[in-house]
């Protein structure tokens, strides 16, 4: 099985990006006036100028991930999810997040939906130590069929401190942080996978879910049921990267210009790595340990190696450059803050490539 087979089909979905952004027109904000927007590789973040300050804008949603909360009636992790895949971007990009908006649509109303998301919801805004500024919620019977939720992140950061990955340099040592499960990416082909092995969301997951790089959002007791394990909400890593960030700019022992670049792992797995600088290649050589639900997953849809790095994390949400001679001071500051954090390679000026431990894992485009 394959991404593409399941109905997702990455490089279409580039193209069509592609030509969405080559479609916009230009920007009718005067350079240098606020609101006019900042030049950004990498694509992670939308950057305009404010003052003295940049304000960065990030928007994404959940998926069909939402599927199978509506399918089990748990809708506890899902306002992290959509929470994480906006205010990770905008750690991307350098910015802390401060405040975000969501948006629901629904067939019809539900209180006790509305209800489980607001609580969810409110649990992101503290992990993400944001304000959660307004939203949206629409009905629309007839165009939507069941529950979607996506939201729209801001964040600050000073003028002229952006991270953009422009001063990567070969040698830079790539610093892996751990993800929580499967995110909120690839749930078209996990949920193909679990149909093809002809297993319920509630029966007990098929493998050892445990892991010492993450604990599981609980609902049921026991063994861990295997919607328990593709439910887990998606990491928020506010903690510790903003504090990084701050750190890096009080010039802690290292500096901003110490922290070349930060890479949200999402959809496309490890080819993001590309987006961040045009030329120079990254070698992941010493790779987290994969979650065991990847594994099974593997196993269980027969997906390739190659596809799997490139639809799903693997155990890795973001990876962080940094300059060499400060990796091992900002690995010991982030190992103090979260557990499992560890060199995974480095920068190579061996073409635009991501190459990686395993055999045949190896991306050239995005």
């Amino acid at each position: 099985m394959d991404y593409a087979s399941a109905g997702v089909d990455i490089d279409l979905e580039g193209a069509a990006v592609a030509s969405l952004v080559g479609a916009l027109a230009k920007s009718v904000r005067p350079p240098g006036t606020p609101g006019a927007p900042v030049d950004l590789p990498g694509g992670f973040g939308g950057l305009i100028e404010f003052g003295d300050h940049l304000l960065a804008l990030a928007t994404d949603g959940v998926g069909s991930k939402l599927q199978i909360a509506t399918m089990l009636e748990q809708w506890g992790g899902v306002g992290i999810d959509c929470m994480a895949m906006n205010v990770n971007d905008l750690l991307c990009v350098g910015a802390e997040p401060i405040a975000f908006v969501d948006y629901v649509a629904v067939p019809k109303p539900d209180p006790t939906i509305h209800a489980a998301l607001g609580a969810s919801l409110a649990e992101a805004c503290r992990l993400a130590r944001v304000t959660l500024a307004g939203g949206e919620t629409a009905s629309l019977p007839g165009i939507v069929h069941e529950l979607d939720l996506s939201g729209t992140a801001l964040g600050w950061l000073p003028k002229g401190q952006a991270i953009t990955g422009e001063h990567l340099q070969e040698g830079d040592v790539l610093i892996g942080l751990p993800s929580s499960g499967i995110h909120s990416n690839g749930y078209s082909l996990v949920r193909k996978i679990v149909e093809h092995a002809g297993l319920a969301y509630t029966d007990a997951a098929p493998f050892d879910p445990t892991h010492p790089n993450r604990s599981l959002n609980r609902w049921t007791e026991g063994k861990p049921s295997l919607g328990e394990v593709v439910l887990n909400p998606t990491r928020i890593y506010c903690n510790p990267v903003v504090d990084l960030l701050n750190a890096a700019r009080e010039e802690g022992g290292f500096n901003i210009d110490d922290i070349r670049a930060i890479c949200h792992i999402t959809g496309g797995g490890l080819s993001n790595l590309l987006r961040l600088h045009p030329s120079l290649g990254w070698d992941v050589h010493a790779p987290l340990p994969v979650l065991p639900e990847f594994d099974w997953l593997q196993k269980a849809g027969g997906v390739e190696t190659r596809e799997m790095y490139r639809t799903f994390n693997m155990g890795m949400g973001m990876v962080i450059a940094v300059r060499a001679e400060q990796a091992n001071t900002v690995l010991k500051w982030l190992g103090e803050r979260m557990t499992g954090v560890q060199i995974v390679g480095h920068v190579r000026n061996h073409g635009h490539r991501v190459t990686h431990a395993l055999e045949g894992v190896e991306f050239s485009h995005y």
